[in-house]
Protein backbone atom coordinates (compact mmCIF):
# COMPACT_ATOMS: atom_id res chain seq x y z
CA UNK A 1 0.00 0.00 0.00
CA UNK A 2 1.44 3.34 -1.05
CA UNK A 3 1.27 6.27 1.32
CA UNK A 4 0.15 9.51 -0.28
CA UNK A 5 1.31 12.86 1.00
CA UNK A 6 -0.76 15.93 0.54
CA UNK A 7 1.19 19.15 -0.07
CA UNK A 8 -0.19 22.14 1.82
CA UNK A 9 -0.86 25.39 -0.09
CA UNK A 10 1.95 27.07 1.89
CA UNK A 11 4.50 24.37 0.98
CA UNK A 12 3.40 24.47 -2.64
CA UNK A 13 3.93 28.22 -2.70
CA UNK A 14 7.38 27.85 -1.14
CA UNK A 15 8.30 25.16 -3.66
CA UNK A 16 7.29 27.35 -6.58
CA UNK A 17 9.20 30.28 -5.10
CA UNK A 18 12.30 28.13 -4.70
CA UNK A 19 12.09 26.87 -8.28
CA UNK A 20 11.80 30.43 -9.51
CA UNK A 21 15.24 31.12 -8.04
CA UNK A 22 16.91 28.20 -9.82
CA UNK A 23 18.88 29.39 -12.92
CA UNK A 24 17.56 28.01 -16.18
CA UNK A 25 19.64 27.19 -19.20
CA UNK A 26 18.31 29.10 -22.19
CA UNK A 27 16.55 26.67 -24.50
CA UNK A 28 17.03 27.48 -28.14
CA UNK A 29 14.16 28.04 -30.52
CA UNK A 30 16.30 28.22 -33.62
CA UNK A 31 18.99 25.96 -34.96
CA UNK A 32 19.89 28.45 -37.69
CA UNK A 33 19.71 32.23 -38.11
CA UNK A 34 19.94 34.30 -41.30
CA UNK A 35 20.29 38.02 -40.67
CA UNK A 36 19.64 40.16 -43.76
CA UNK A 37 20.87 43.75 -43.74
CA UNK A 38 19.82 46.36 -46.27
CA UNK A 39 22.52 48.97 -45.75
CA UNK A 40 20.79 52.34 -45.52
CA UNK A 41 17.38 50.77 -46.24
CA UNK A 42 15.23 53.15 -44.21
CA UNK A 43 11.41 53.23 -44.33
CA UNK A 44 11.25 55.59 -47.32
CA UNK A 45 13.64 53.36 -49.26
CA UNK A 46 11.45 50.37 -48.41
CA UNK A 47 8.30 52.14 -49.56
CA UNK A 48 9.94 53.39 -52.75
CA UNK A 49 11.28 49.88 -53.45
CA UNK A 50 7.78 48.45 -53.00
CA UNK A 51 6.34 51.01 -55.39
CA UNK A 52 9.15 50.32 -57.86
CA UNK A 53 8.84 46.53 -57.73
CA UNK A 54 5.14 45.77 -57.15
CA UNK A 55 3.18 49.03 -56.86
CA UNK A 56 1.06 50.53 -54.13
CA UNK A 57 -0.96 47.43 -53.29
CA UNK A 58 1.80 44.84 -53.51
CA UNK A 59 4.33 43.78 -50.88
CA UNK A 60 8.00 43.01 -50.94
CA UNK A 61 9.00 39.48 -49.94
CA UNK A 62 10.41 40.81 -46.68
CA UNK A 63 7.11 42.56 -45.94
CA UNK A 64 5.36 39.19 -46.02
CA UNK A 65 7.21 38.14 -42.87
CA UNK A 66 4.63 38.15 -40.06
CA UNK A 67 6.65 39.74 -37.25
CA UNK A 68 7.84 43.33 -37.35
CA UNK A 69 9.45 45.96 -35.15
CA UNK A 70 10.75 49.49 -35.34
CA UNK A 71 14.45 49.91 -34.55
CA UNK A 72 16.24 52.95 -33.10
CA UNK A 73 19.66 53.41 -34.71
CA UNK A 74 21.58 56.15 -32.85
CA UNK A 75 25.16 55.29 -31.90
CA UNK A 76 27.00 55.87 -28.60
CA UNK A 77 28.19 59.32 -29.63
CA UNK A 78 25.92 60.40 -32.48
CA UNK A 79 22.25 61.00 -33.21
CA UNK A 80 22.85 59.76 -36.75
CA UNK A 81 24.95 56.62 -36.90
CA UNK A 82 27.32 55.27 -39.50
CA UNK A 83 27.33 51.62 -40.52
CA UNK A 84 30.14 50.49 -38.21
CA UNK A 85 28.47 50.94 -34.81
CA UNK A 86 24.96 50.34 -36.13
CA UNK A 87 25.82 46.90 -37.47
CA UNK A 88 28.02 46.17 -34.46
CA UNK A 89 25.02 46.95 -32.24
CA UNK A 90 23.21 44.05 -33.92
CA UNK A 91 26.17 41.68 -33.66
CA UNK A 92 27.38 42.55 -30.13
CA UNK A 93 24.59 44.28 -28.20
CA UNK A 94 26.91 47.20 -27.40
CA UNK A 95 26.50 50.87 -28.38
CA UNK A 96 29.76 52.13 -29.90
CA UNK A 97 31.12 55.39 -31.22
CA UNK A 98 30.82 56.13 -34.92
CA UNK A 99 33.52 54.40 -37.04
CA UNK A 100 34.18 51.74 -34.34
CA UNK A 101 33.59 48.00 -34.97
CA UNK A 102 33.19 45.27 -32.33
CA UNK A 103 34.69 47.22 -29.42
CA UNK A 104 33.60 48.53 -26.02
CA UNK A 105 31.68 51.80 -25.74
CA UNK A 106 34.76 53.69 -24.48
CA UNK A 107 36.76 52.93 -27.64
CA UNK A 108 37.74 56.07 -29.53
CA UNK A 109 37.79 56.03 -33.33
CA UNK A 110 41.36 56.51 -34.59
CA UNK A 111 41.77 56.48 -38.36
CA UNK A 112 44.52 54.41 -39.99
CA UNK A 113 47.49 56.12 -41.58
CA UNK A 114 48.69 55.71 -45.16
CA UNK A 115 51.41 53.18 -45.90
CA UNK A 116 54.32 53.64 -48.31
CA UNK A 117 51.98 52.98 -51.24
CA UNK A 118 49.44 55.60 -50.22
CA UNK A 119 46.86 53.11 -48.96
CA UNK A 120 45.30 53.10 -45.48
CA UNK A 121 47.50 50.23 -44.40
CA UNK A 122 48.80 51.40 -41.02
CA UNK A 123 46.46 50.45 -38.18
CA UNK A 124 46.55 53.07 -35.40
CA UNK A 125 44.42 51.14 -32.91
CA UNK A 126 46.25 50.51 -29.62
CA UNK A 127 45.76 47.97 -26.84
CA UNK A 128 44.74 50.64 -24.33
CA UNK A 129 41.94 51.98 -26.57
CA UNK A 130 38.95 49.94 -25.42
CA UNK A 131 38.53 46.19 -25.67
CA UNK A 132 36.82 43.74 -28.01
CA UNK A 133 33.31 42.42 -27.29
CA UNK A 134 31.93 39.07 -28.52
CA UNK A 135 29.94 38.90 -31.75
CA UNK A 136 27.00 36.66 -32.59
CA UNK A 137 29.15 34.96 -35.20
CA UNK A 138 31.82 34.15 -32.58
CA UNK A 139 29.25 32.89 -30.10
CA UNK A 140 27.68 30.69 -32.76
CA UNK A 141 31.07 29.35 -33.76
CA UNK A 142 31.91 28.51 -30.14
CA UNK A 143 28.62 26.60 -29.92
CA UNK A 144 29.70 24.36 -32.80
CA UNK A 145 27.75 26.09 -35.53
CA UNK A 146 29.04 27.07 -38.97
CA UNK A 147 29.13 30.78 -39.77
CA UNK A 148 29.20 32.99 -42.83
CA UNK A 149 29.12 36.54 -44.15
CA UNK A 150 27.87 37.50 -47.61
CA UNK A 151 27.88 41.01 -49.05
CA UNK A 152 27.85 43.04 -52.25
CA UNK A 153 30.49 45.36 -50.78
CA UNK A 154 34.11 44.73 -49.93
CA UNK A 155 34.33 41.94 -47.36
CA UNK A 156 36.22 44.36 -45.13
CA UNK A 157 33.47 46.98 -45.29
CA UNK A 158 31.79 48.02 -42.04
CA UNK A 159 28.79 45.69 -42.11
CA UNK A 160 30.49 42.37 -42.92
CA UNK A 161 33.50 43.34 -40.78
CA UNK A 162 31.21 43.74 -37.77
CA UNK A 163 30.49 40.00 -37.87
CA UNK A 164 34.10 38.84 -37.52
CA UNK A 165 36.43 41.73 -36.61
CA UNK A 166 37.24 44.12 -33.78
CA UNK A 167 38.86 47.43 -34.71
CA UNK A 168 38.87 51.04 -33.54
CA UNK A 169 38.22 52.37 -37.05
CA UNK A 170 36.30 50.91 -39.97
CA UNK A 171 38.80 52.22 -42.53
CA UNK A 172 41.57 49.90 -41.30
CA UNK A 173 40.57 47.35 -43.95
CA UNK A 174 43.99 45.69 -44.20
CA UNK A 175 43.96 44.92 -40.48
CA UNK A 176 40.33 43.78 -40.69
CA UNK A 177 41.03 41.18 -43.38
CA UNK A 178 43.95 39.76 -41.38
CA UNK A 179 41.55 39.00 -38.52
CA UNK A 180 39.80 36.41 -40.73
CA UNK A 181 42.89 34.27 -41.46
CA UNK A 182 43.38 31.33 -39.06
CA UNK A 183 46.98 30.96 -37.94
CA UNK A 184 48.04 34.28 -39.44
CA UNK A 185 49.32 37.41 -37.75
CA UNK A 186 46.39 39.40 -36.40
CA UNK A 187 43.92 36.50 -36.52
CA UNK A 188 40.84 36.88 -34.32
CA UNK A 189 41.17 33.67 -32.29
CA UNK A 190 37.54 33.92 -31.13
CA UNK A 191 36.66 32.65 -34.64
CA UNK A 192 38.03 29.20 -33.79
CA UNK A 193 38.95 27.58 -37.10
CA UNK A 194 37.68 30.60 -39.06
CA UNK A 195 34.58 31.91 -40.80
CA UNK A 196 33.26 29.11 -42.98
CA UNK A 197 31.84 31.20 -45.84
CA UNK A 198 33.11 34.66 -46.86
CA UNK A 199 31.70 36.09 -50.09
CA UNK A 200 32.08 39.68 -51.33
CA UNK A 201 34.51 42.05 -52.99
CA UNK A 202 37.71 43.97 -52.35
CA UNK A 203 40.45 41.47 -53.19
CA UNK A 204 43.01 44.27 -52.89
CA UNK A 205 42.78 44.09 -49.09
CA UNK A 206 43.69 40.40 -49.19
CA UNK A 207 46.54 40.40 -51.72
CA UNK A 208 50.00 42.02 -52.04
CA UNK A 209 50.46 45.50 -53.49
CA UNK A 210 50.98 45.51 -57.25
CA UNK A 211 52.06 48.86 -58.66
CA UNK A 212 51.27 47.79 -62.22
CA UNK A 213 47.64 46.91 -61.49
CA UNK A 214 46.63 50.14 -59.72
CA UNK A 215 44.39 48.07 -57.46
CA UNK A 216 45.85 48.93 -54.08
CA UNK A 217 47.03 45.93 -52.11
CA UNK A 218 48.88 45.02 -48.95
CA UNK A 219 52.17 46.77 -48.21
CA UNK A 220 53.18 43.89 -45.91
CA UNK A 221 53.36 41.55 -48.92
CA UNK A 222 50.98 38.99 -47.43
CA UNK A 223 48.68 37.06 -49.73
CA UNK A 224 45.78 36.25 -47.45
CA UNK A 225 44.03 34.29 -50.20
CA UNK A 226 47.00 31.91 -50.30
CA UNK A 227 47.12 31.70 -46.51
CA UNK A 228 43.44 30.80 -46.38
CA UNK A 229 43.89 28.16 -49.07
CA UNK A 230 46.68 26.67 -46.96
CA UNK A 231 44.10 26.44 -44.16
CA UNK A 232 41.76 24.43 -46.36
CA UNK A 233 39.67 27.20 -47.91
CA UNK A 234 38.59 27.16 -51.54
CA UNK A 235 39.23 30.52 -53.22
CA UNK A 236 36.88 31.60 -56.02
CA UNK A 237 36.63 34.80 -58.05
CA UNK A 238 33.80 34.18 -60.54
CA UNK A 239 30.15 33.19 -60.60
CA UNK A 240 30.95 29.92 -62.38
CA UNK A 241 33.67 28.97 -59.89
CA UNK A 242 31.34 29.60 -56.96
CA UNK A 243 28.70 27.37 -58.54
CA UNK A 244 31.20 24.47 -58.52
CA UNK A 245 31.82 24.63 -54.75
CA UNK A 246 29.92 21.82 -53.04
CA UNK A 247 31.36 21.62 -49.53
CA UNK A 248 34.01 22.94 -47.18
CA UNK A 249 35.12 26.47 -46.42
CA UNK A 250 35.17 29.12 -49.13
CA UNK A 251 36.50 32.62 -49.71
CA UNK A 252 34.92 34.36 -52.68
CA UNK A 253 36.24 37.75 -53.83
CA UNK A 254 34.40 38.80 -56.96
CA UNK A 255 35.87 42.25 -57.44
CA UNK A 256 39.59 42.90 -57.51
CA UNK A 257 39.69 46.50 -56.41
CA UNK A 258 36.50 47.35 -54.59
CA UNK A 259 32.81 46.49 -54.26
CA UNK A 260 30.72 44.30 -56.52
CA UNK A 261 28.79 46.00 -59.30
CA UNK A 262 25.42 47.55 -58.67
CA UNK A 263 22.74 45.04 -59.65
CA UNK A 264 21.63 47.30 -62.51
CA UNK A 265 25.13 47.20 -63.99
CA UNK A 266 25.74 43.52 -63.23
CA UNK A 267 22.64 42.58 -65.21
CA UNK A 268 23.52 45.02 -68.01
CA UNK A 269 26.79 43.15 -68.58
CA UNK A 270 24.82 40.12 -69.72
CA UNK A 271 27.10 37.33 -70.89
CA UNK A 272 30.14 39.38 -69.87
CA UNK A 273 29.05 39.25 -66.23
CA UNK A 274 31.33 37.19 -63.97
CA UNK A 275 29.88 38.22 -60.61
CA UNK A 276 27.24 36.16 -58.80
CA UNK A 277 23.99 37.80 -57.77
CA UNK A 278 23.20 38.30 -54.10
CA UNK A 279 20.60 35.53 -54.40
CA UNK A 280 23.19 33.14 -55.82
CA UNK A 281 25.64 33.92 -53.04
CA UNK A 282 22.89 33.50 -50.45
CA UNK A 283 21.81 30.14 -51.85
CA UNK A 284 25.37 28.83 -51.97
CA UNK A 285 26.09 30.00 -48.43
CA UNK A 286 22.97 28.26 -47.10
CA UNK A 287 23.83 25.03 -48.93
CA UNK A 288 27.36 24.98 -47.50
CA UNK A 289 26.53 26.03 -43.95
CA UNK A 290 23.52 23.71 -43.67
CA UNK A 291 25.83 20.69 -43.91
CA UNK A 292 26.65 21.26 -40.23
CA UNK A 293 24.14 19.30 -38.12
CA UNK A 294 24.67 21.80 -35.29
CA UNK A 295 23.28 24.64 -37.39
CA UNK A 296 24.62 27.98 -38.62
CA UNK A 297 24.59 31.77 -38.42
CA UNK A 298 24.64 33.67 -41.71
CA UNK A 299 24.70 37.41 -42.37
CA UNK A 300 23.67 38.64 -45.84
CA UNK A 301 24.09 42.30 -46.77
CA UNK A 302 22.72 44.30 -49.66
CA UNK A 303 25.47 46.83 -49.15
CA UNK A 304 25.35 48.93 -52.28
CA UNK A 305 21.88 50.29 -51.53
CA UNK A 306 23.74 52.68 -49.26
CA UNK A 307 26.32 53.65 -51.88
CA UNK A 308 23.71 54.57 -54.46
CA UNK A 309 21.86 56.65 -51.89
CA UNK A 310 25.03 58.53 -50.98
CA UNK A 311 25.33 59.31 -54.68
CA UNK A 312 21.64 60.34 -54.87
CA UNK A 313 21.07 57.73 -57.60
CA UNK A 314 17.66 56.40 -56.58
CA UNK A 315 17.32 53.91 -59.46
CA UNK A 316 20.42 51.95 -58.52
CA UNK A 317 19.46 52.08 -54.84
CA UNK A 318 16.01 50.64 -55.53
CA UNK A 319 17.36 48.00 -57.90
CA UNK A 320 19.82 46.81 -55.26
CA UNK A 321 17.05 46.79 -52.66
CA UNK A 322 15.01 44.58 -55.00
CA UNK A 323 18.05 42.27 -55.27
CA UNK A 324 18.13 41.98 -51.48
CA UNK A 325 14.41 41.21 -51.47
CA UNK A 326 15.01 38.46 -54.04
CA UNK A 327 17.73 37.04 -51.78
CA UNK A 328 15.19 36.92 -48.94
CA UNK A 329 12.82 35.04 -51.26
CA UNK A 330 15.61 32.62 -52.14
CA UNK A 331 16.32 31.94 -48.47
CA UNK A 332 12.65 31.42 -47.65
CA UNK A 333 12.50 28.82 -50.40
CA UNK A 334 15.46 26.87 -49.00
CA UNK A 335 15.00 26.77 -45.23
CA UNK A 336 12.62 25.17 -42.75
CA UNK A 337 11.12 27.95 -40.63
CA UNK A 338 10.49 25.44 -37.86
CA UNK A 339 14.19 25.52 -37.04
CA UNK A 340 15.43 28.67 -38.82
CA UNK A 341 14.98 32.30 -37.82
CA UNK A 342 15.06 34.89 -40.59
CA UNK A 343 15.50 38.55 -39.66
CA UNK A 344 15.52 41.37 -42.22
CA UNK A 345 16.42 44.92 -41.21
CA UNK A 346 18.59 47.95 -41.98
CA UNK A 347 21.50 49.46 -40.13
CA UNK A 348 20.42 53.07 -40.62
CA UNK A 349 18.26 55.47 -42.60
CA UNK A 350 18.99 57.96 -45.41
CA UNK A 351 17.59 61.37 -46.33
CA UNK A 352 15.55 60.29 -49.37
CA UNK A 353 11.87 61.16 -49.20
CA UNK A 354 8.69 60.72 -51.26
CA UNK A 355 7.54 64.07 -52.54
CA UNK A 356 4.30 65.64 -53.79
CA UNK A 357 0.90 64.11 -54.56
CA UNK A 358 1.54 61.74 -57.46
CA UNK A 359 -1.44 59.85 -58.85
CA UNK A 360 -1.74 56.16 -58.00
CA UNK A 361 0.33 54.09 -60.39
CA UNK A 362 2.70 56.91 -61.29
CA UNK A 363 6.24 55.41 -61.51
CA UNK A 364 8.09 56.29 -58.32
CA UNK A 365 11.20 57.35 -60.29
CA UNK A 366 9.20 59.67 -62.52
CA UNK A 367 8.10 63.25 -62.22
CA UNK A 368 5.13 63.86 -59.94
CA UNK A 369 2.10 63.60 -62.23
CA UNK A 370 -1.67 63.85 -61.97
CA UNK A 371 -4.04 61.15 -63.13
CA UNK A 372 -4.30 62.73 -66.60
CA UNK A 373 -0.52 62.65 -67.05
CA UNK A 374 0.05 66.35 -66.45
CA UNK A 375 2.88 67.29 -64.16
CA UNK A 376 2.57 68.93 -60.79
CA UNK A 377 4.87 71.95 -60.75
CA UNK A 378 6.76 74.07 -58.25
CA UNK A 379 6.08 77.79 -57.65
CA UNK A 380 8.16 78.61 -60.73
CA UNK A 381 6.06 76.35 -62.92
CA UNK A 382 8.69 73.59 -63.22
CA UNK A 383 8.02 69.86 -62.72
CA UNK A 384 9.74 67.92 -59.93
CA UNK A 385 10.44 64.28 -59.11
CA UNK A 386 8.68 62.03 -56.61
CA UNK A 387 12.00 61.08 -54.98
CA UNK A 388 14.28 63.79 -53.63
CA UNK A 389 17.03 63.93 -50.99
CA UNK A 390 17.34 66.16 -47.96
CA UNK A 391 20.99 66.83 -48.76
CA UNK A 392 23.63 66.04 -51.35
CA UNK A 393 25.45 67.63 -54.28
CA UNK A 394 22.58 68.27 -56.70
CA UNK A 395 21.06 71.56 -55.66
CA UNK A 396 21.02 73.95 -58.60
CA UNK A 397 20.75 77.70 -58.04
CA UNK A 398 18.04 77.69 -60.71
CA UNK A 399 16.09 74.45 -61.11
CA UNK A 400 16.13 72.97 -64.62
CA UNK A 401 13.00 71.94 -66.49
CA UNK A 402 13.02 68.18 -66.04
CA UNK A 403 11.54 65.56 -68.37
CA UNK A 404 10.36 62.00 -67.68
CA UNK A 405 13.00 60.56 -70.03
CA UNK A 406 15.73 62.36 -68.11
CA UNK A 407 14.66 61.50 -64.56
CA UNK A 408 13.91 57.84 -65.26
CA UNK A 409 17.28 57.12 -66.90
CA UNK A 410 19.79 54.88 -65.12
CA UNK A 411 22.23 57.66 -64.29
CA UNK A 412 19.86 60.41 -63.17
CA UNK A 413 20.79 61.90 -59.79
CA UNK A 414 17.88 63.24 -57.78
CA UNK A 415 17.78 66.84 -56.63
CA UNK A 416 18.72 67.70 -53.06
CA UNK A 417 17.77 70.32 -50.48
CA UNK A 418 20.91 71.24 -48.55
CA UNK A 419 23.99 71.23 -50.78
CA UNK A 420 26.74 68.88 -49.56
CA UNK A 421 29.49 67.01 -51.35
CA UNK A 422 27.78 63.68 -50.64
CA UNK A 423 24.39 62.74 -49.24
CA UNK A 424 24.46 61.72 -45.57
CA UNK A 425 22.73 59.07 -43.54
CA UNK A 426 19.44 59.92 -41.89
CA UNK A 427 18.75 59.55 -38.20
CA UNK A 428 15.31 57.95 -38.50
CA UNK A 429 14.24 54.60 -37.10
CA UNK A 430 14.29 51.59 -39.44
CA UNK A 431 12.02 48.59 -39.89
CA UNK A 432 12.68 44.97 -38.95
CA UNK A 433 10.81 41.95 -40.31
CA UNK A 434 11.12 38.40 -38.98
CA UNK A 435 9.75 34.90 -39.40
CA UNK A 436 10.55 31.41 -38.26
CA UNK A 437 11.83 29.91 -35.02
CA UNK A 438 11.97 32.51 -32.25
CA UNK A 439 10.57 35.34 -34.37
CA UNK A 440 7.83 36.19 -31.87
CA UNK A 441 10.46 38.08 -29.86
CA UNK A 442 10.51 40.89 -32.41
CA UNK A 443 7.78 43.45 -31.79
CA UNK A 444 7.30 47.04 -30.76
CA UNK A 445 10.00 49.71 -30.80
CA UNK A 446 13.46 48.39 -29.92
CA UNK A 447 16.96 49.74 -29.41
CA UNK A 448 19.23 48.22 -32.06
CA UNK A 449 21.32 46.58 -29.32
CA UNK A 450 18.25 44.55 -28.27
CA UNK A 451 18.23 42.71 -31.60
CA UNK A 452 21.49 41.05 -30.55
CA UNK A 453 19.93 39.69 -27.37
CA UNK A 454 16.85 38.38 -29.12
CA UNK A 455 18.89 36.50 -31.71
CA UNK A 456 21.19 35.21 -28.98
CA UNK A 457 18.15 33.94 -27.04
CA UNK A 458 16.66 32.32 -30.13
CA UNK A 459 19.88 30.39 -30.72
CA UNK A 460 20.26 29.53 -27.01
CA UNK A 461 23.75 31.02 -26.91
Amino acid sequence: MKTRFKTSPICAALTLATLALVPRVQASDAKNVILFIGDGMGPTVLTATRLYKVGEEGNLEMMSLPRSARIKTFSHDAQTTDSAPSMAAYTTGVKMNNEVIGMSADTQAVAPAKDVNGNKGINNCTADNGHSVPTLLELAKAAGKSVGAVTTTELTHATPAATYAHICHRDAAYAISAQAVPGGAGFNSALGDGVDVLLGGGANHWTPYDASSNKGGRADGRDLTAELQAQGYQYVTTQSDLAKVSDGKVLGLFSAKSHLDYELDRVAKGAANTQPSLSEMTAKAIDLLAKNSQGYFLMVEGGRIDHALHGTNAKRALTDAVALDEAVKTALGKVDLNDTLIVVTADHDHTMTINGYAAKGNPVLDLVKNGDGSTQNDVDGKPFTTLVFGNGPNRADVRPTLTSAEVMSDDYLQETGVKLGSETHGGGDVMLFADGAGSARFKGTLENIKVFGKIQEALGL
